[in-house]
């Protein structure tokens, strides 16, 4: 029996749920999936400049693992922009360390304990945390 995954630790969320080709309506558009910890392996070593190493140990797994991780978000990232899908960032085996939440209503990012939405003043924020 296989030991169970570590859930990957993710610094914060993404400030968006995705990305989709411009001037193309997303109801005639198919879409791949980016989780939580392919994101946070991309932006770590293609934004952060990080090298495996480093990446993984700030995302609490093995330096292979990472690899595999990061090799995924490449060729989903990818497929995306040859075919013209578009990119939805959800889901996966993470764990953050502060509370985030989503507001339904503007889908801006918010941390914490706050009640209402820092930027419309909703009160219909969702926990977007995997703990």
């Amino acid at each position: 029996m296989p030991r169970p995954k570590r859930k990957r630790s993710v610094e914060s969320p993404p400030k968006m749920e995705g990305f989709k080709p411009f001037g193309i309506p997303m109801s005639k558009l198919e879409h791949v999936t980016l989780l939580y910890e392919e994101y946070e392996a991309f932006r770590l070593m293609d934004y952060e400049g990080l090298n495996q190493t480093e990446a993984a140990e700030k995302m609490n797994v093995s330096r292979p693992t990472v690899t595999r991780i990061y090799n995924r978000a490449r060729k989903t990232i990818a497929k995306a922009l040859v075919e013209g899908n578009a990119i939805f960032i959800e889901g996966g085996n993470y764990s953050i360390n502060e509370n985030w939440y989503r507001c339904k209503k503007c889908k801006k990012l918010n941390k914490n304990n706050e009640s209402k939405c820092k930027d419309c003043e909703s009160d219909s924020l969702m926990i977007i945390n995997n703990n």
